[in-house]
């Protein structure tokens, strides 16, 4: 993702902003299977109150 760093006297350089991705195993217990995706973390903190299929459902996402 690009962002702007904007100095004091109000210059504006490009820069990059990392987006926290991580590479999570998660078990999904209506499939009776562990699922490997790469998501951010709070997308990871939905998925822990919702559970992964309604996530998916919720978001239009093929499991």
């Amino acid at each position: 993702m690009s962002a702007r760093s904007v100095s004091h006297s109000n210059i504006k350089t490009p820069r990059w902003q990392n987006v926290n991705v991580q590479r999570r195993r998660i078990w999904v217990p209506e499939f009776n299977r562990f699922v490997t995706i790469k998501i951010t973390t709070s997308d990871l903190r939905s998925i822990d109150k919702l559970g992964l299929v309604a996530y998916a459902k919720q978001h239009g996402l093929k499991l």
